[in-house]
């Protein structure tokens, strides 16, 4: 603390959390730039998703829509692929790229891909980490008690971890998707350059969360894991 000011947060956490907010701006103005952009075959989000799991022969993969915006997701557990409100039966190059880009996720774990297994697997122990860590750093600061707040730490490190893991799976899932498209030839180049635009903006999105935990890290293990050289 320098006069009541945490200089680590505005030296580390400020920053990471402007381009945070950069990032989520540009993915949602890139996406409504190419929501108006329509394909030239009519490809529908649902019918690219389904294209490309019948590509890879995932024909017991499930397509179903979801309320929400940009809610799309990929849902291992009951094997089902949900399209959000703009994405399901939108016709547009930014629902095709959203679309193509979950059904990669599919295709992912169809193939086993490590990274994806790797971040299933320390999910619950991510979990764990975002609810206890802080909750152990400050308790234990304030009680003197050092190994709980190397145990804090410890548990955040876990979280910035995750959103580490989290980056070649992003990134594998939309070249799957780009690579797909292509592939089929569905899509033309412009509408294949609109993809790109929309699955590189989305993968800031992940970037940037994972600048948000290290700095979070760095802050906690500067202000509190250096009690016993204070």
């Amino acid at each position: 603390m320098y006069y009541g000011i945490d200089i680590y947060y505005l030296i580390f956490v400020i920053p990471a959390m402007l381009f945070s907010m950069w990032a989520q701006a540009r993915v949602n103005s890139t996406f409504n730039k190419y929501s108006r952009q329509r394909t030239y075959s009519g490809m529908t989000g649902y019918e690219a998703a389904r294209r490309i799991l019948a590509a890879n022969g995932l024909h017991n993969v499930q397509v179903e829509h979801v309320s929400g915006n940009l809610t799309d997701h990929y849902d291992p557990k009951t094997n089902v692929i949900r399209l959000s409100d703009s994405v399901f039966n939108s016709a547009s190059v930014a629902a095709v790229g959203v679309a193509a880009h979950e059904a990669g996720h599919a295709v992912q774990y169809a193939q086993n891909y490590a990274p994806i297994k790797l971040r299933s697997a320390i999910i619950p122990v991510t979990q764990i980490g975002s609810q206890l860590s802080i909750p152990l750093v400050l308790i234990g600061f304030l009680m003197g008690m050092d190994p709980l707040v190397n145990i804090g730490l410890l548990l955040f490190a876990t979280v910035a971890f995750f959103q580490l893991v989290t980056l070649p799976v992003e990134f594998n899932a939309s070249r799957r998707a780009v690579t797909a498209l292509e592939m089929s030839g569905s899509i033309g180049d412009e509408e294949l350059h609109g993809v790109k635009k929309v699955l590189s903006a989305a993968a800031m999105t992940y970037v940037a969360a994972l600048a948000v935990a290290v700095a979070n890290l760095l802050r906690l293990v500067l202000r509190f894991g250096n009690r016993n050289r204070d």
